[in-house]
């Protein structure tokens, strides 16, 4: 008997994986005009992201290196800081990057990103954090990544995007998500974040118009996931989940403890952490694994038996790698 029933998720992925190439009519020598007009035709996400199909087809080997990034605040380097950190990020030789947000602010994120990619030279799969829309709308940084992304083809904005096959065995999806203000005490909480100030959507509003928008922010999120995750269980034993905001209680970290009530409305994205944990919950033969920043502290949740949040640490001024993780 085969080791890999008909109906397995593994199989699944094999032939999904193996499907995506086999449609993309990619080759060799396949022409930039041939590969644009593939990506216009497939807007769906997984077709966007066709190429990924095509480096695996060339470069697959069992067990993939994802570098993983996350509040690496570019914007606070000098240029020759911004290079050293890339040079210690390539010398991992990672095969794929996953960068979980706060990644620069919005006048500087283009050309951080494009360093990024131009200095790694492997695909870097991204979500925005809070900071990242420091001095423009959410709507609009958004917006400019989709042209943005198609003219540096390594980069990938995972709200822009489906299921990513990363092996066989492996999808990748993502958002950014939000601090939505659904755990914890936002009516009484003292706490006031720069994004109040600095993100055009929430600057001026009132108590009740900000908790409006988070919430909206946290529900748009959770509604990308709960449709990919869904898809992805379908074809993949093993998820792996890229977001900013943690969106579980028990992973929003600081200084080895959990955020208290007061922090929790701005740190936890709980419309997303209610759709994980249903759908995991109704998949016990799928494993999770949720990656993610925000707090600047690490630490890591099993909220489920296949379901595990690993929040990785951070320090302005001092990017870091978070971890180089085995994907098989």
């Amino acid at each position: 008997m085969s080791f890999l029933q008909e109906s397995s998720p593994v199989l699944s992925g094999m032939r999904l994986l193996e499907s995506l190439v086999c449609q993309s009519g990619w080759s060799e020598s396949c022409s930039s005009r041939t590969c644009e007009q593939t990506r216009a035709s497939r807007p769906d996400a997984v077709a966007s992201h066709l190429r990924l199909a095509k480096f695996l087809r060339l470069r697959y080997t069992p067990t993939m290196r994802a570098a993983w990034l996350t509040d690496i605040h570019l914007n606070f380097l000098t240029a020759d800081a911004r290079q050293t950190y890339y040079r210690s990020v390539g010398a991992q030789a990672p095969d794929v990057v996953l960068l979980t947000g706060d990644i620069s602010e919005a006048p500087f994120l283009h050309e951080h990103l494009a360093e990024l990619a131009d200095a790694l030279r492997c695909p870097v799969y991204f979500v925005l954090g809070n900071h990242d829309f420091y001095g423009d709308s959410i709507a609009a940084v958004r917006a400019r990544l989709s042209p943005f992304c198609a003219t540096h083809p390594s980069l990938s904005y995972l709200n822009a995007c489906g299921v990513v096959p990363l092996t066989p065995n492996t999808a990748l999806l993502g958002h950014d998500g939000w601090g939505d203000a659904r755990l914890g005490d936002y009516w009484h909480s003292p706490i006031r974040l720069n994004d109040d100030r600095c993100i055009h959507d929430l600057v001026g509003l009132d108590a009740h118009a900000r908790l409006a928008t988070l919430h909206r922010l946290g529900e748009e999120a959770a509604q990308h996931l709960d449709r990919v995750l869904r898809e992805a269980v379908a074809h993949f034993p093993h998820i792996l989940l890229v977001t900013h905001v943690p969106p579980f209680h028990e992973a929003c970290w600081y200084q080895g403890q959990m955020s208290d009530k007061h922090w929790l409305p701005f740190f936890c994205c709980g419309a997303v952490g209610a759709v994980l944990r249903d759908v995991m919950q109704a998949h016990p033969q799928i494993q999770l694994t949720v990656l993610c920043g925000h707090t600047h502290n690490a630490g890591t949740a099993r909220i489920l038996p296949n379901l595990v949040v690993h929040t990785g640490a951070a320090e302005y001024g001092h990017p870091s790698i978070c971890e180089i993780l085995p994907i098989r």
